[in-house]
């Protein structure tokens, strides 16, 4: 699959991140490949070449144009992008200048080499599924977005107990009162999913765990279901506050008591480019500090 037209995206405002924007624009113009840098960073590059100009466009139109997307910075950044360009056709690699890395696996300080490689062909391709969820008030869908990660009901409040039933394809499952519960993809399953004591799931599973927040009795626990299923959480007429629901930390659609919100696969898919080294199990040795080959 050649890649000739690329897209830069990158995290405004950081220092590393401009760094590696610029080196990583200068090393594409060199290939010959035509660079559309996201608008929210086309200002700090610098071509030292006033017969140069930058192309720039937003996310959406970078999608609609580019055969790759370099997205640089954290997680946080890849999954900003993710959620828009997994609409189109694109391959997505990501440089880490975050924190944890999980889905920017190539090192800033090693860019040209990796990148190399993948220009030749010399990589693996992963495909991640998204969420969809949507916010129903008597029968009429009034709000809905995608996550990678997770979707979360939640209060607006600090602990603070909510009231709720959830439901497995119309099936009910149980009634709760909670903080709220996460329903995570395997790629979240390393996220927020893990810190509320949710089980890591390897990225090739089709399935979907829900993590109770802080649940009221013991007995409630993790649980793990078919990703083709939709999930219901019908919000009890009791709760005196409104909610909300959070996609991957950055989106919050509001919840008022007796809404219901339906989580479903998305029908798009974020299509991940890794090196060839690439192994899902170095990366969780690296993260969270497991142990090494005794032998």
């Amino acid at each position: 699959m050649p890649f000739n037209t690329i897209g830069l995206i990158g995290k405004p405002g950081h220092d590393g991140a401009n760094q590696s924007l610029n080196a990583i624009h200068h090393y594409l113009l060199q290939r010959g490949c035509r660079v559309i840098v996201e608008e929210k960073v086309a200002d700090i590059i610098d071509t030292q070449n006033p017969d140069i100009l930058v192309e720039k466009a937003s996310l959406k139109n970078i999608g609609k144009a580019v055969d790759l997307a370099i997205v640089v910075g954290g997680d946080g950044n890849m999954l900003g992008a993710a959620r828009v360009l997994s609409r189109f056709d694109v391959a997505v690699v990501g440089v880490n200048r975050g924190n944890l890395g999980f889905l920017t696996d190539i090192s800033p300080d090693e860019f040209e080499s990796q990148l190399d490689s993948i220009f030749k062909g010399d990589f693996k391709t992963e495909q991640r599924f998204l969420l969809e969820v949507e916010v129903y008030r008597e029968g009429t869908c009034l709000s809905q977005n995608a996550a990678v990660n997770e979707v979360v009901l939640h209060h607006g409040k600090v602990a603070h107990m909510m009231e709720f039933e959830v439901y497995i394809d119309d099936h009910f499952m149980f009634s709760q009162r909670s903080d709220g519960l996460i329903v995570a993809t395997p790629t979240g399953s390393t996220a927020y999913s893990l810190s509320g004591g949710g089980p890591i799931l390897t990225p090739n599973l089709d399935a979907l765990t829900l993590v109770p927040m802080f649940p009221h009795t013991l007995s409630s626990r993790p649980i793990v279901v078919d990703a083709k299923s939709t999930v219901s959480l019908k919000v009890s007429s009791e709760n005196l506050d409104n909610l909300q629901v959070s996609c991957d930390s950055h989106i919050a659609l509001t919840v008022k008591p007796g809404d219901e919100v339906q989580i479903r696969k998305s029908p798009d898919r974020l299509s991940l480019i890794h090196p060839k080294d690439y192994s899902y199990f170095n990366v969780l040795r690296s993260k969270l500090g497991w142990g090494s080959k005794l032998y």
